[in-house]
């Protein structure tokens, strides 16, 4: 029997209640903190998340609350509140020993902290896992084929949570690799950005592909650059979340590139969403660590410039297509 019998998950935007289902359907005990009392009550009432999950009919063994403190029994926490407010979140948790699990994917902005950086300065006791790969909220909380990779430094607690997890539909493979986890995780957000836009901009499926590949390479560089794995940066979290998210409008990260290469400006994206797309604050916090770490990231800058330094859209794109030609590796 797993030592996980009672799970709580911090967070019921789309994520965070689709991984209330995911531990609901694995037979565990399951609460499910919810910022807004109104999403709270809904859960609970209708067993619906209406402004973050629309259409999907939540399992009546999730009992949600918007008190932080009715989290403090769980065995083990899913920390899925978006990256920039894990700092926040993570410090304000009850005392005690439930190991963390981030499931949030990105950098701190203001910091370009890794997750696990946030969670070793506000909960340094901690044991941390990371849970990141393939996994569109809705097919998951309707309980479609879903794997994903979990990063663990002790590699036995990994195993342990995995399998707390584990359902016919949902299978996290472990490892003891949660850096590589955490910076494909991160920096496919930013590449997903960049392939909405060459969608919006109808510059063709081929442009699209080109995209992809030379943006895994740039994803590689900067993860063993900073002591990844690059057989993690290969597996699930890394190639297989970028050839989910950059090849479908379901990302919010492609869909604001598409918005953005359709000529919507980024503030009027922003407005029309509840949901977060974490690219937009990563991109900034990628272009710090590729200097930091003398890595060449063009995709990536030129995502930043365009967000974050008002680049004009078709210069930029002018700009990538001019590089000079270059060996492939």
């Amino acid at each position: 029997m797993t030592a996980f019998q009672h799970i709580a998950v911090v967070g019921a935007g789309a994520w965070g209640t689709a991984l209330a289902q995911v531990v609901a359907r694995a037979g565990r005990q399951v609460t499910l903190w919810a910022h807004e009392p109104e999403v709270a009550a809904s859960i609970n009432a209708d067993h619906a998340n209406p402004l973050f999950l629309p259409g999907v009919t939540l399992s009546p063994a999730i009992w949600a609350t918007s008190d932080l403190a009715e989290t403090g029994a769980a065995d083990a926490v899913l920390l899925v509140t978006p990256a920039q407010h894990t700092r926040t979140v993570a410090a304000a948790l009850p005392a005690g020993s439930a190991p963390l699990v981030v499931c949030a994917k990105g950098f701190e902005e203001a910091t370009g902290a890794l997750m696990t950086e946030v969670l070793a300065d506000t909960r340094p006791d901690a044991a941390v896992a990371v849970l990141s790969g393939p996994s569109f909220a809705a097919e998951v909380a309707r309980g479609l084929p879903t794997a994903v990779a979990l990063g663990c430094a002790d590699p036995a607690l990994g195993k342990d949570i995995a399998m707390a997890l584990a359902g016919r539909s949902f299978r996290a493979y472990w490892n003891d690799d949660p850096l590589g986890v955490q910076i494909g995780g991160a920096v496919k957000n930013v590449l997903a950005i960049a392939a909405g836009v060459v969608m919006g901009r109808e510059l063709g499926d081929n442009a699209r592909a080109a995209l992809v590949t030379r943006g895994l390479s740039e994803l590689t560089r900067l993860g063993r650059a900073m002591g990844a794995r690059l057989e993690t940066l290969m597996g699930l979290a890394g190639l297989g979340d970028l050839l989910l998210t950059a090849t479908s409008m379901q990302s919010r990260n492609t869909s604001l590139g598409y918005a953005l290469g359709r000529g919507s400006s980024l503030q009027d994206v922003m407005q029309e969403r509840h949901s977060v797309a974490e690219g937009v604050f990563t991109a900034a916090a990628v272009g710090r660590l590729a200097d930091r770490y003398g890595v060449e990231m063009p995709i990536c800058a030129a995502v930043e410039a365009i967000l974050h330094h008002s680049a004009d859209l078709d210069a930029t794109i002018d700009g990538l297509l001019a590089r000079p030609a270059r060996a492939e590796h």
